[in-house]
């Protein structure tokens, strides 16, 4: 009997083990650098216990948590945005493009300039913004079941509404926008281990259950008539991973703001090398989420002299572009 050997198992595996060491490249690229510089050496007697006390604070109390934070993000942004394209079958679904990340963010800025004394409760507003905004998309396309395009289009148009609401907001109460101008960009700038403690176990729970969708996704990308015929109930799980991509969406717009590109790029990039099998496409996927929301919140703080950029304006910056780019040469496929 003659064995066919996958030409992309290489790949996958090249690709796996290459994210892996670029992440540990970024984790210790973002302890070192910023406003003061660290040896690696003096990094790695802080994370010991045995450094110095500006080198332990440094990394202790700002660049560590601050950088967990940036994976935490960017992971789920990733696999929010890979879970969104493979149900829809559509590499422009987003978070950001079908307006969950917007509904979040029109919260956030309600509680945060309107009904400032209740500024302490931004993260809860916000994810319940992203969940029930998704929720609404699902119930606006609804017509005897969901199809992708209605879910892509009623996410548009949703979309542009909440962006209206939220300038509309932000012009009535124009003397109080200052306060929410980065995180409108997306911002990790202040966070600490107060953040990452509250994040957390959110976070897990969203990891967790996306190891449950895997399954379901790469089914759903076979087409409704072929999920149907292998006896998944198409609704339900297109149900349970749209919630999801919206859950990991909102804790990840409850704690940086309004960061773009991730959920878009990252899994296309990965999906034109590795392919379309969810086992491999989305872990891979979190850690490249991860890895450039890493490397771009530390570019962000440190390349730019005095000024601290937004991380959001970086990836627009160069995920717009290199979106672009792929649209241009006819790469973005399905």
């Amino acid at each position: 009997m003659k064995i066919t050997h996958d030409p992309r198992r290489k790949r996958r595996l090249i690709s796996f083990v290459l994210i892996c060491l670029l992440l540990v490249f970024v984790f210790f690229y973002g302890l070192t650098t910023g406003s003061v510089k660290l040896s690696y050496s003096e990094v790695w007697h802080a994370i010991t216990g045995s450094g110095d006390a500006l080198a332990n604070q440094l990394v202790w109390n700002l660049r560590l948590p601050r950088l967990l934070i940036a994976f935490l993000v960017g992971a789920a942004l990733a696999i929010s945005g890979c879970l969104l394209q493979g149900v829809m079958r559509n590499p422009l679904a987003d978070p950001g493009v079908i307006g969950v990340s917007a509904g979040g963010g029109l919260v956030a800025i309600i509680l945060t300039i309107v009904f400032p004394s209740l500024t302490g409760f931004v993260p809860l507003g916000a994810f319940l913004g992203a969940f029930g905004t998704a929720l609404l998309i699902y119930l606006v396309a609804w017509d005897k079941g969901v199809s992708p395009l209605r879910v892509i289009l009623s996410g548009v148009a949703i979309n542009a509404f909440i962006t209206a609401m939220t300038s509309g907001v932000m012009v009535l109460y124009s003397n109080r926008v200052q306060s929410v101008i980065s995180w409108m960009t997306g911002t990790l700038s202040g966070k600490s281990w107060y953040h990452l403690e509250m994040i957390f176990p959110y976070m897990m729970i969203g990891f967790v259950l996306s190891i449950f969708a895997i399954r379901s996704s790469n089914v759903l990308m076979l087409g409704d008539d072929a999920a149907k015929l292998l006896g998944y109930s198409v609704e339900k799980h297109r149900f349970f991973i749209i919630m999801l991509a919206a859950f990991l969406s909102g804790v990840a717009v409850s704690v940086a703001g309004l960061i773009g590109f991730v959920g878009l790029v990252v899994p296309h990039i990965f999906r034109l090398i590795i392919g379309n099998d969810y086992k491999f496409l989305l872990p891979i996927s979190a850690i490249g989420g991860a890895v450039l929301v890493g490397f771009a919140d530390t570019a962000a703080r440190s390349w730019f002299g005095s000024i601290e950029l937004p991380v959001g304006i970086l990836l627009a910056m160069i995920g717009a572009p290199f979106f672009l780019i792929l649209l241009q040469r006819g790469r973005v496929t399905s």
